[in-house]
C-alpha cells in the first residue's frame, strides 16, 4: 500500500497572475468628522492658549471608533522649502541653516519637513521638488504648495493600475457674499455692525466641480525613485496638469497653487475668509465670537486686526475683504488641521457620490503541484475499518469478496517535506473514486 509518493521537479510549475479590484471612496467618508481621525502631535507655546494640530489626518470608511473601520488614506499638506511661499514668509535662517518664521505663521517647519519627507521617499532627494507635469523644467510647473494623499496598502495592494484613477474635487471655494453666513468679526463699540458677512473656509463648495484623472499615463510611462508615476490632468482639459500619481507608493500629490486664470487642483489665488487657529493672547473686542487662540483670515488689516481705539466711528456700507489668498496666506497662517479640514470638508462635498476611485493590482504568485497516481497506486486505505477481522477488504456487496477489486475515495491531498512533516492540506470539493483501472492527476494550487 502506497502511502507517500515523492513529487518530482517535473510535477511542479510556477505561474504569476494579476488580480484587479475596484476601490471607491465616497464623499462623506472624506468630509465627515467621525470618519476622519486627527492626531494632536503639535503644540505651540508662549503666546496665548497655544495651538494644537495634527501632522496628518486619516480617513476611514466608517466611524473610526468602530473595530470594523478600515483606514482608507492619510491626508496632509506640505511646502517646498525653497519655494516662493516658504521663502517669502521666512524671516531668515538660524545658525544651523534652518528657516525662521514669525509667530503669525503656523507650523511652517512642519509643512516644509512633510514636503521633504515625501520628496525623499518618492523622488529620492529631500531637497528636490515635485513638478506637474512630471519632469518639467519650467519654473511655473513646480509644486510649491502640495496636498499629499497616501492610500493604505489594504486598498492599493501591490500598486495602483494606470489610467484607472479619478478624483472628484471642487476647484474653487464658495464665493464670498455680503450678509450671508458666518460673521468672523464685527464692531461692538458703535451702533452699526461691521461684519465680514461670509466665511468660505468652513462652507462646502457648490460649484466648479472638476474630475481629475491620470488619462494618458499608459502612453507616457515614467519611473522615478518611488516607482511608476503619472500625471493627473483635468478630464475636461487634459492639457491642464493638476498633480501626480505615484502608482507603486499609492500616493497622490495635488498642486494647490496656480492663478485664477490658470488654476491647478484648486484655485490657489482665490480669496479666503474665516477664523483659524493662531497664537493670540487675548480675545479681540472688535471681532465678535473670536476667542483667544483664534484669528480672522480675510479681515481688513487697516483696522479690523487692531485694537478698539482704531475702529472707525462709522461702519462701511459693504463688507471689507483683505487680499488673503489660499496660497500663500492660508497655507502660511493656518495649521495643518485647519488646511486639511478645509480641503476635506469643503472641496470633496458631503454627499454619497464617489469622491475617488481606482483599480489596484495584486500580484499572485502561484505554485502548481501535480499529484499523480497510476492505476496501481492509492487504491487502498490505511483506515483500520477498511479490512475485517480476517484481514479481508470490506466490500459493499456481500459474497463478492473474491472478485471485488479494491478501491478508495480520495478526499484530501497532504503535502509533506523530506522528514514527513505535513506542510499543507488540499481538500477536494467531492470524493473521487480511485481503482486499478484509473489513472488520476490532482492539481494543487498554492497562491502567495
Amino acid at each position: 500500500m502506497a502511502t507517500f509518493k515523492e513529487i518530482s521537479a517535473a510535477d511542479v510549475k510556477t505561474t504569476r497572475s494579476v488580480l484587479n479590484q475596484l476601490v471607491d471612496v465616497i464623499q462623506e467618508d472624506i468630509s465627515g468628522s467621525a470618519t476622519r481621525k486627527s492626531y494632536q502631535m503639535f503644540v505651540t507655546g508662549g503666546v496665548g492658549p497655544g495651538v494644537t494640530s495634527s501632522l496628518y489626518q486619516t480617513v476611514y470608511d466608517q466611524d473610526f471608533s468602530l473595530q470594523t473601520a478600515n483606514a482608507l488614506f492619510d491626508m496632509t499638506v506640505g511646502l517646498y522649502h525653497s519655494g516662493s511661499t516658504a521663502m517669502s514668509s521666512s524671516s531668515g535662517v538660524d545658525s544651523n541653516g534652518k528657516l525662521l518664521f514669525p509667530s503669525s505663521s503656523l507650523m511652517m517647519r512642519e509643512k516644509v519637513d512633510i514636503y521633504k519627507q515625501y520628496a525623499s521617499s518618492l523622488l529620492g532627494d529631500s531637497d528636490t521638488f515635485f513638478t506637474t507635469p512630471f519632469g518639467s523644467s519650467e519654473a511655473g510647473d513646480v509644486i510649491d504648495a502640495a496636498c499629499f494623499v497616501s492610500f493604505k496598502r489594504l486598498f492599493t495592494r501591490d500598486r495602483m493600475k494606470r489610467e484607472t484613477f479619478a478624483l472628484k474635487m471642487y476647484q474653487s471655494a464658495s464665493q464670498a457674499q455680503a450678509g450671508v453666513g458666518l460673521s468672523p468679526f464685527r464692531k461692538t463699540d458703535v451702533t452699526a455692525e461691521y461684519e465680514q458677512g461670509f466665511s468660505n473656509l468652513h462652507t462646502t463648495s457648490t460649484s466648479s466641480v472638476k474630475i481629475y484623472t491620470d488619462f494618458g499615463s499608459s502612453q507616457n510611462k515614467r519611473r522615478t525613485f518611488g516607482g511608476a508615476v503619472g500625471n493627473l490632468v483635468d478630464s475636461s482639459d487634459t492639457s491642464r496638469n493638476v498633480g501626480l500619481v505615484f502608482y507603486d507608493a499609492g500616493t497622490i500629490v495635488l498642486n494647490l497653487g496656480g492663478t485664477t486664470a490658470n488654476p491647478r487642483a484648486i484655485n490657489g489665488a482665490q480669496i479666503m475668509s474665516g477664523t483659524i487657529s493662531a497664537m493670540t493672547a487675548i480675545a479681540d473686542a472688535n471681532r465678535a465670537g473670536v476667542p483667544r487662540g483664534m484669528t480672522v483670515l480675510g479681515g481688513n488689516s487697516s483696522f479690523a486686526d487692531r485694537g478698539a481705539k482704531s475702529v472707525p466711528s462709522s461702519a462701511p456700507s459693504t463688507p471689507i475683504q483683505a487680499n488673503t489668498k489660499f496660497v500663500p496666506d492660508f497655507m502660511v497662517s493656518g495649521s495643518i488641521d485647519n488646511i486639511v479640514d478645509h480641503l476635506a470638508t469643503c472641496r470633496f462635498q458631503s454627499g454619497s457620490l464617489t469622491a475617488a476611485t481606482f483599480q489596484n493590482n495584486t500580484n499572485i504568485n502561484s505554485t502548481l503541484i501535480f499529484c499523480r497516481s497510476t492505476a496501481d497506486e492509492f487504491n487502498y486505505s490505511s483506515n483500520p475499518t477498511y479490512t475485517d477481522s480476517s484481514n479481508r477488504i470490506r466490500v459493499i456487496d456481500e459474497g463478492q469478496e473474491d472478485v471485488q477489486r479494491s478501491f478508495s475515495f480520495i478526499t484530501t491531498v497532504g503535502l509533506y517535506d523530506v522528514n514527513d512533516n505535513l506542510l499543507a492540506v488540499a481538500k477536494l470539493s467531492r470524493p473521487i473514486e480511485k481503482n486499478d483501472e484509473k489513472d488520476l492527476t490532482i492539481r494543487v494550487r498554492l497562491d502567495f
